[in-house]
């Protein structure tokens, strides 16, 4: 990559929740941030990939890592990759809350994440999850705990919200020292970041994809299909701008999902389609004119955020060098894509890091074009040019049109209206060409167009 994206630089203090399977993280992450981010279910190994979410406690930003549940059992799927994570979010937490069952008590994982977290040197909490009721609250007085090393736990139910509040107290108190250094402008990048959703069938290369723009292992990747189970967020930032990552769960055919966590998933990911500004569609560039394909890209254009086409495993195509190849391929697209012939194309290696130069550099471009505002005089000198170009076109009525006026009336994504007389009638290809004209005239690149038709 000629210039790589760096890790947004801030003052929010970080709290890792930690603990072993089921033991209700998630849960208690979701309740928390106040939204159903984290993927929630009994199967052990459901969250493979920190979550990472900002939560406003007293009038101050905190961020919240959410990480997989430790077996310490090697034969259980992606454990190494689980433990590397929660490795990742300990070194970057300022606190560590230490979540335990008070159902349950004490297991031998407990134990052995207990070393881990005494070798830190930072502030741990031990929250007592699951105290649904009196009788259970009660057991986190039990002097059991102790064994931990790091006192008695704060019971809190993260079904329903008991003792929520207290525990964000203590964990604030924890914060504290951080707090005071903290800008406006660090809470303020999450908002004024680019969403950029990646989305994609599975296995072709979405988490591989980020980590390469990242430069590091952000994400868990797998040959195994359906390996990321839930969106993930990343903040980054290239050349100034604050960037978020959404990574999301590769989608299959309605028909070949299997019930439970794949569906909630795909569903989630998605959801997430609705807030981006930039969707990034990647594919395998062996494999890239399936009917699944076209419907991501006709998801993505329907929701009206801008588009960039990724095909990526190009190093894996034949004579890949030669720019026909290349440009074949393209031809393909937009025979194919015919609705997203306005999205640019780029062709990529996530595994060797090739060609990646070109992606982050395109989402900025996409992102300012779906933002761009023309002015009153721009569009008065557009809309004589292209009338004297092109007269327009009678549709369906009896008169022939005339057109009044062409103003923008919104962005993200650009939102034009034009008004014709009242009593004639205009054909739908002229808007197609109004829109190409557009392109042609402001590079409105990456970005869908929208044109509202009003009598006057």
């Amino acid at each position: 990559m000629s210039k790589a994206p760096q890790k947004t630089q801030d003052d929010i203090p970080t709290i890792a929740f930690v603990g072993r399977v089921n033991v209700g993280k998630s849960t208690l992450f979701n309740r928390i941030v106040e939204a159903q981010h984290a993927l929630v279910s009994p199967i052990p190994g459901t969250t493979r990939t920190r979550n990472i979410m900002l939560a406003w406690w007293r009038g101050m930003p905190l961020r919240f890592v959410d990480t997989g549940g430790l077996t310490f059992d090697e034969r259980v799927p992606f454990e190494k990759e689980i433990i590397k994570q929660t490795e990742i979010a300990l070194k970057e937490a300022d606190v560590i809350a230490f979540v335990v069952d008070l159902g349950v008590g004490i297991l031998h994982q407990e134990r052995e994440l207990a070393k881990i977290l005494r070798k830190q040197k930072k502030p741990v909490i031990v929250v007592g999850n699951k105290a649904d009721t009196e009788k259970k609250a009660r057991t986190a007085d039990e002097g059991v705990w102790q064994a931990l090393g790091f006192g008695n736990p704060i019971p809190v139910s993260a079904l329903n919200g008991k003792n929520i509040g207290d525990l964000l107290d203590v964990l604030y108190e924890k914060v504290k020292p951080h707090l005071t250094a903290i800008e406006e402008t660090s809470a303020q990048k999450y908002d004024e970041a680019i969403r950029v959703i990646i989305l994609g069938k599975p296995n072709v290369g979405k988490s591989s994809l980020l980590n390469a723009l990242l430069g590091e292992e952000r994400v868990v990747v797998s040959p195994i299909p359906h390996t990321t189970r839930e969106p993930h967020d990343v903040l980054t930032e290239f050349d100034g701008t604050p960037i978020l990552f959404v990574d999301t769960a590769g989608v299959r055919r309605h028909a070949k999902m299997q019930a439970g966590l794949e569906k909630d998933g795909v569903r989630k990911s998605l959801e997430t389609l609705k807030n981006a500004d930039v969707a990034l569609l990647i594919m395998d560039a062996g494999d890239f004119l399936s009917a699944q394909d076209q419907r991501l890209a006709e998801l993505m254009e329907e929701s009206t955020a801008g588009m960039v086409l990724v095909l990526n495993k190009w190093d894996l195509v034949e004579n890949n060098q030669n720019p026909e190849v290349r440009n074949a391929a393209r031809r393909q697209l937009e025979r194919h894509f015919p609705f997203a012939a306005f999205a640019p194309i780029t062709f990529v290696s996530a595994l060797d890091k090739k060609g990646m130069y070109t992606v982050l550099p395109l989402i900025k471009k996409v992102f300012e074009a779906r933002r761009r505002m023309l002015t009153e005089e721009e569009l008065n000198v557009f809309f004589k040019k292209v009338i004297r170009l092109h007269r327009p076109v009678r549709g369906k009525g009896t008169k022939f049109p005339k057109l009044l006026g062409f103003r923008q009336i919104d962005i993200k994504p650009p939102v034009f209206e034009l008004i014709v007389k009242s009593g004639t009638s205009l054909h739908t290809s002229y808007t197609r060409f109004l829109k190409n004209r557009l392109r042609e005239e402001f590079d409105f690149t990456g970005t869908p167009i929208i044109i509202k038709m009003r009598k006057g």
